[in-house]
């Protein structure tokens, strides 16, 4: 769909030329916004293909320090030694450059390290003078608690001044700096060994370059990975060869700088954690759609290793979580198992559970959200002590995060306010753009930055598609005010006018431009329901009541003479006028018009409320299988969801099996969403003498059951059947739904959660701000830039 259809010029009192002028100027404008976000999507898919990392001056120092095989006295690696001599920043130190003030104790350690390497080998004296320089200049930051320590700095810092000064270097600190960086180490030594956890040994493993010569080298291969390093770490990994001279390790030590040349990185290798993290944040920020082949290019080699069980996935808790949840939500088949050997015992004795690492606590949580089969209650357990430890707002959990505390701050308080089964598309990809980091650092026992996991062009191409579905809905919405007015719905004097909110339920989660007829039938008979709703509640007369069913029953009719009052008259005309315009538009997407199915949807609807009349009207007291029966129906999720299944894209063929398929998928949808309304409307249905689930069940208890006991059933069954529709919506084999169509069904789950996540959201105001955020204020790519940090790019190196 052409975007200029949808873009009206500015209308003012001026001449024709300068009427022209204005309307060239908009097709300008929009032909530039067109080519930037073509020029944006082909730089961002080239990323796909190649994993950039800084290089870390603390590894690069240690690698350097790795002596020659057949000659002790010089080293393995010159090239890194030469580029320790040239890659000096102005201020002495080493290190990225301009770093975050918090970052000064990384500094500090990534200048002692290569200060060491030159002193080994004897060249570089004028760095080395400028290196301690340095030191000498900052050491008070030592003590300094607002500092974002590199993991493992109080026993990694305290040995290398003690290898400095076997080396012959003369530090000058003071006596007290020097007491405070031994005390240090003392209290961290004196509480690991207290706790003796395979967590304390795994760390203890991770920092052994503290350890210099020692009995303990040879029990420290034990974390060797079948790369030949040791945690992915070159750091390390040369320190042990140092000390041990393992074959494996020189062989990983060889392939890392073969890989970047003169420089390495903190961590290595990290494809697979750099490109699904890529994945994650251009479907947070909403513009993945961009990249579906490369998306599942990268997918589905990420699941051919997840079933080989590659060790970079399941040897780190954080890429496994990541891996799972996004390969299940993308429909593969993988397993929960792999997160038994991170319960919530064994992840504390893991070397991330010591580390108290917040950003793999958040990814298992958000893991142990998409739960489609009932056995899997180690889903359960996990959300249960993840979410518990997320809560916690003095968590020490926040400690070694692998992000600075701010930003995984941000993203926990995200995730436990709005789960996944609440998280409308368009209001996540807000919280996003606002809280992305364009540069962020993160930090191990180095800093470190990668353009994949943040970069501009990823914010720059989501605020410009941001905005340009804003001004096609913009324009829809002023469309849906005029058929509303046109419709005389509006004079309607009982019924609710919730045009707003039933077109943000639309755009927040159908908002791709193509998708316009598939919003206006969504948002229209939203329009509808409602005034329906509260036509058979509240009003109309039972002979209205029945005079509606008719004409829906006789379809083509004299509307002049048919319609026994003139709020009958104007609700028919709008279901027939809006039913009409869906079967006409339905033959664009399915070769046929669709208008009889729509017809049955709404007759099924209308005669459901009819039924619930009676009751009311007669005091009838149905049983609770009776009554959810039909206010699965009346629930009026129908005439909402079903007709844009026709509008979306793929062809729907009618079969049985497929007819099947959507009646459970409806089921599903409606049993977890009626449940949710009447343990919300609870109260206000029960004063008003209305029938309610929930009040059905304590009637029929007799007395036996409780308000609490009969809400706690409820919420189970609404947990089972949203758990339920989710594998509905993620099945693969043996599903004739395509895949779009079934997102629908999600997506009407989440409006339904968030807007009860409080209380009845037709009857809340909490959401006015949220609904003029999506729709009406447009994204300023400079305002979400302002408060990030414009550092100088990082020398990177690539994958």
């Amino acid at each position: 769909m052409s975007l200029s259809t949808h873009i009206t010029p500015l209308v003012c009192s001026c001449s024709t030329s300068d009427t022209f002028m204005t309307a060239s100027k908009v097709k300008k404008e929009n032909h530039r916004t067109a080519l930037c976000l073509e020029e944006s999507k082909e730089r961002i898919k080239k990323m796909f293909n190649k994993v950039e990392l800084s290089v870390s001056s603390y590894d690069t120092a240690w690698v350097a320090m790795v002596p020659s095989t057949t000659n002790p006295h010089a080293p393995f690696f010159p090239q890194c030694l030469n580029w320790l001599l040239d890659n000096q920043l102005f201020d002495g130190s080493w290190g990225l450059p301009n770093h975050d003030p918090s970052f000064m104790n990384e500094a500090l350690l990534s200048t002692l390290a290569c200060v060491l390497a030159l002193k080994k080998w004897g060249i570089g004296e004028d760095q080395i003078n400028k290196g301690l320089q340095f030191i000498n200049s900052n050491i008070a930051s030592i003590n300094d608690e607002k500092q974002q320590p590199p993991i493992g700095f109080d026993l990694i810092f305290p040995s290398l001044i003690e290898y400095g000064q076997n080396l012959g270097i003369n530090f000058s600190l003071s006596a007290t700096n020097l007491e405070a960086i031994i005390h240090k180490r003392d209290i961290e030594l004196s509480r690991g060994n207290q706790s003796n956890s395979e967590g304390w040994r795994a760390y203890l493993a991770y920092v052994s370059e503290r350890l210099q010569k020692s009995q303990d080298w040879e029990a420290i291969l034990k974390y060797q990975r079948l790369n030949g390093s040791l945690f992915n770490s070159p750091a390390t990994t040369a320190a042990a060869f140092h000390q041990l001279k393992n074959t494996n390790c020189l062989n990983y030590l060889k392939s890392v700088v073969e890989k970047f040349g003169n420089a390495v990185p903190t961590i290595y290798p990290l494809d697979i954690y750099v490109r699904l993290c890529m994945i994650d944040n251009l479907e947070r920020l909403g513009v993945s759609h961009h990249f579906k082949e490369e998306i599942r290019s990268v997918l589905d080699e990420t699941y051919r290793y997840w079933q080989e069980g590659v060790e970079d996935i399941f040897l780190d808790p954080t890429t496994c979580a990541m891996a799972f949840r996004i390969l299940r939500l993308s429909g593969y088949d993988v397993s929960s198992d792999p997160f038994y050997q991170y319960s919530e015992d064994k992840f504390s004795d893991s070397l991330k559970g010591y580390l108290k690492d917040a950003g793999a606590i958040l990814e298992l949580y958000k893991a142990s959200q998409v739960i489609i089969h009932p056995d899997e209650s180690i889903l359960v357990r996990q959300n249960a002590w993840t979410r518990h430890l997320l809560k916690q707002q003095s968590s020490h959990y926040q400690l070694y995060a692998d992000k600075l505390r701010r930003f995984v701050d941000r993203e926990a308080n995200d995730a436990l306010s709005f789960p996944y089964y609440a998280n409308l598309e368009r209001i996540l990809n807000l919280r996003s753009m606002k809280h992305y980091n364009v540069e962020e650092t993160r930090i191990l026992k180095s800093s470190y930055r990668s353009e994949n996991l943040a970069n501009q062009e990823f914010l720059k191409l989501a605020a410009e598609d941001f905005n340009i579905c804003q001004i096609i809905q913009k324009e829809e919405l002023k469309q849906l005010t005029r058929w509303v007015t046109e419709s005389k719905l509006d004079k309607l004097e009982f019924a609710r006018q919730k045009l707003a909110y039933c077109y943000f339920s639309a755009a927040a989660n159908l908002f791709a431009p193509e998708l316009s007829d598939a919003r206006i039938s969504w948002a229209k008979n939203g329009v509808l329901t409602t005034v329906v709703d509260d036509f058979y509640d509240v009003g109309s007369t039972e002979e209205e009541q029945v005079n509606l069913i008719q004409l829906m029953e006789e379809w083509d009719v004299d509307i002049e003479t048919a319609c026994c009052s003139e709020n009958v008259k104007i609700i028919f005309c709008s279901l027939r006028s809006t039913i009409k315009e869906i079967g006409e538009r339905s033959v664009k997407w399915q070769g046929r018009n669709v208008e009889g199915s729509v017809i049955k949807i709404w007759l099924s609807l209308i005669r459901s409320m009819l039924t619930e009349a009676k009751w009311l009207k007669t005091k009838t007291v149905p049983t609770l299988d009776e009554y959810m029966q039909n206010a699965c129906v009346s629930f009026a999720l129908g005439p909402i969801v079903l007709p844009a299944l026709f509008l979306v894209g793929p062809k729907l063929s009618g079969e049985a099996a497929e007819v099947e398929e959507l009646h459970c998928l409806f089921n599903t949808m409606s049993t977890c969403g009626r449940l949710l309304n009447d343990i919300n409307t609870f109260e206000r249905e029960s004063a008003e003498g209305k029938l309610n689930a929930l009040g059905l069940r304590l009637i029929h208890g007799n007395g036996a059951i409780t308000i609490d006991d009969a809400t706690k059933e409820m919420k189970v069954i609404i947990e089972d059947k949203r758990r339920e529709l989710l594998r509905l919506v993620l099945k693969e084999k043996g599903s004739t739904v395509p895949r779009d169509c079934k997102e629908l069904f999600w997506k009407m789950i989440k409006v339904l959660h968030l807007f009860y996540l409080k209380d009845d959201g037709f009857t809340s105001l909490e959401l006015h701000s949220t609904v003029n955020s999506v729709i009406n204020e447009p994204v300023v790519l400079s305002e979400l830039l302002r408060d990030t940090n414009q550092n100088p790019k990082p020398i990177y190196q690539s994958v």
